[in-house]
């Protein structure tokens, strides 16, 4: 049995992860599991330290580079789709089962979309809320999120202080606008399809008129 989740839809910032975990029955799974938004990153790092120290346990992450999610032939549905696929397929043979936390209004219209991408004959049921619900999606979610934390900590550690890479972060903000002001352009790492981009271009170009 697996469990599906992604990290990482929403931000302005960095890639999108989507992870899969497959076990042989979720009783084996540690306590505690849940969605990793309730849970400390401290603990999601220890929980994905011990999962991936388990023989018993497999993982298959995949990651949607912003480059990708920028891409105006796509969008982030479909995104998501191939990113559950992607993960799913390193783990999942012919005739296996899972839970994917659903990321579309129709819970049965996702489930068929994740399946139609692997190609392969296997069952799925998506849900939404999964993640708290199922402990292998909570899983699943743990990994995701640990996947996206540890990438933006590398966006971190190449640029300086970006904050969580969300829309609604001060610090996030504030790092578009300061990067454009002094380039120009937006960081290779900035979704530039995302509205928080494009206001932080506006507004550079606005001061830039001011000063004539």
């Amino acid at each position: 049995m697996f469990g599906v989740d992604e990290a990482g839809r929403g931000p302005v910032l960095g890639s999108m992860f989507a992870t899969a975990v497959k076990v042989e029955d979720e009783i084996n799974l540690p306590s505690g599991i849940g969605d990793s938004k309730t849970i400390s990153p401290e603990r999601r790092e220890a929980f994905a330290e011990q999962f991936r120290a388990d023989d018993t346990i497999e993982i298959g992450v995949a990651e949607i580079p912003t480059s990708h999610i920028d891409d105006p032939e796509t969008d982030m549905n479909t995104l998501t789709v191939e990113a559950h696929a992607r993960a799913i397929s390193q783990v999942a043979d012919e005739g296996a089962t899972g839970i994917v936390d659903a990321c579309d209004t129709s819970e049965s219209r996702f489930a068929r979309r994740v399946t139609e991408e692997i190609g392969h004959p296997i069952e799925i049921t998506a849900e939404h809320g999964a993640d708290e619900t199922h402990a292998i999606v909570g899983a699943a979610s743990i990994v995701a999120k640990v996947e996206r934390d540890a990438h933006v900590a590398e966006l971190a550690e190449k640029h300086g202080e970006v904050g969580s890479g969300y829309p609604s972060d001060p610090k996030t903000r504030a790092f578009l606008r300061e990067y454009v002001e002094s380039h120009g352009e937006l960081p290779d790492c900035a979704r530039a399809s995302w509205q928080t981009s494009k206001d932080a271009l506006s507004a550079c170009e606005q001061s830039a008129l001011d000063q004539f």
